[in-house]
This record gives C-alpha cells, structure tokens and sequence, in this order.
C-alpha cells in the first residue's frame, strides 16, 4: 500500500508564486511619498511605471547589467568607456533621488559618494582630467 504523505501547512507570511512568472508588487500602504509636491511629485509620478517594469524583471537582471557597463567605464579608458558609465550615473542618480526622503544621513553620504566617484570616472574617460 502507499503511504500517504502529510502535507506541511504554508508559512502565514508565505504568497503564492504567480501563474505568469511575475512578482507581485511589495506591499505597501503608499506609492507614492506622503505630501510631496512640485518636483518630486512629477518625477515620482513618471517614475511608477519603470520602477514596476524593473520591479518585474528577474531580480538579477538590472545588477548585471549595471555591473557590466561599470566595468565596461573601467576596462575603457577613452571616450567610450564614459559612454558606459553614463547609464550608471543615471540610474544610480534615479535611486538616490527616489529614496532620498527615506534615507538618514549615512545613506545619504553614500550616495553623494557614489555619484561623485561615478561622475569622476565619467569625467576621467571623457579626458577632462
């Protein structure tokens, strides 16, 4: 005779998979930031649909991506090597700018850090230094 197994019961906190190989969206009670206005307001607004579309891709795709055209700025050291790492300041730039007001003060001096050293690559394969 077969055994018959005991299914375990799913974790509470545990959501089905998607039947199309997409995530769902985090949970989340706002979108968008509370109050904002002007700018942020715009940027926010025409940013929604990228952040979803990136949000749907496999996890791995955008750091790869990223990773590659960073060395690619490194790897290049001409004028085509700044081309690559464009991409990067301004996806980088993107983030920061989306995150800012959640950010403390130690993440916020990592990013300026990051887009300087970025920016200062770009410039060097330009051959402004």
């Amino acid at each position: 005779m077969a055994e018959k197994r005991e299914e375990r019961p799913a974790h509470p906190l545990a959501q089905p998979r998607p039947r199309q190989g997409r995530r769902p969206l985090p949970p989340g009670e706002q979108f968008f930031t509370p109050g904002a206005t002007g700018l942020r307001r715009k940027v926010e607004r025409h940013s929604a649909a990228p952040l979803v579309f990136l949000f749907q891709l496999p996890r791995w795709i955008a750091p790869v991506v990223l990773v590659a055209l960073l060395l690619a700025g490194f790897a290049v050291p001409s004028f085509w090597g700044g081309l690559a790492v464009l991409p990067v300041i301004g996806f980088v730039g993107w983030l920061a700018y989306m995150s800012w007001p959640s950010l403390g003060a130690g993440g916020r001096l990592l990013r300026v850090a990051l887009l300087t050293f970025l920016i200062l690559l770009a410039a060097d394969r330009f051959g402004v230094f």
